[in-house]
């Protein structure tokens, strides 16, 4: 192999290096996001469970309207 084309490889792999840096950026950006998102849900369930409004219809059971 002549320095060329090690120059040429290196540049390559500098590049991929770089993408990947940003990939994984963005996907840490998102995680955090998407964590504080689910963090939100569960405290907001949790308080409809503390205030005993959080009920489920199941299958057959009629809703309260009714």
């Amino acid at each position: 192999m002549d320095i060329t084309t090690l120059e040429e490889r290196i540049a390559h792999l500098l590049r991929i290096t770089d993408d990947l840096s940003d990939t994984v950026a963005a996907q840490a950006k998102e995680i955090d996001r998407l964590t504080a998102r689910v963090e939100m849900l569960m405290m907001r369930e949790a308080e409809r469970e503390a205030e005993g409004t959080g009920g489920v219809v199941l299958g057959d059971e009629r809703p309260p309207h009714y």
